[in-house]
């Protein structure tokens, strides 16, 4: 189940990862996969340990219309309640439990590379200088996401996300909108 789960997850995203749909793809029945995850939640948690998340692969340029794609899907992805909760879960988890923790700073580490090469691949393609640091980067992209869809509850529109991508790097000739 967890396979299946982990499979909907890297092919179409967190909000894929529901009971019926993890039935389905590992040929059971629904109430088997309720009987191991009573919540989607948690079983959103345990299928993203150890999986690849989709976010941030494959830099392309321009690197600031790439970083604006992907930001605004993974906005999407987490304006749906389950994701939301499963990010909240991940955050208030690792407080308390150390393999959490350890789940989240691989998350963490993971997301931070993946921008350290998209702001590597924007100032040797002469798009952009970076202004702050790869880790420095990856909060100022995320967290706004995450503060609009987890605590306020809300959609993120795409000005909050060109003032998150201006924010990180003086960009050259390169404007979005």
């Amino acid at each position: 189940m967890l396979a299946a789960a982990r499979e909907l997850l890297l092919r179409h995203g967190p909000t894929a990862v529901t009971h019926q749909r993890v039935a389905e793809q590992a040929g059971v029945g629904r109430a088997t996969v309720y009987r191991h995850w009573a919540r989607t939640e948690a079983l959103l948690l345990d299928a993203m340990s150890g999986s690849d998340l989709p976010w941030f692969r494959e830099p392309r340029t321009p690197v600031r219309a790439w970083l604006h794609r992907e930001l605004r899907g993974l906005a999407d992805e987490m304006a749906q309640p389950e994701v939301a909760a499963v990010t909240l879960t991940l955050m208030h988890g690792a407080l308390w439990d150390v393999e959490i923790a350890k789940q989240r700073d691989a998350s963490v580490a993971n997301l931070n590379d993946r921008v350290g090469v998209a702001l590597r691949l924007a100032s040797e393609s002469g798009e952009a200088q970076p202004a702050v640091k790869p880790a420095d980067a990856a909060a100022l992209l995320i967290g706004p996401l995450v503060y609009r869809t987890a605590m306020q509850r809300g959609a993120v529109p795409d000005e909050v996300i060109t003032r998150a991508i201006d924010t990180v790097a003086v960009w050259t000739g390169t404007k979005l909108g």
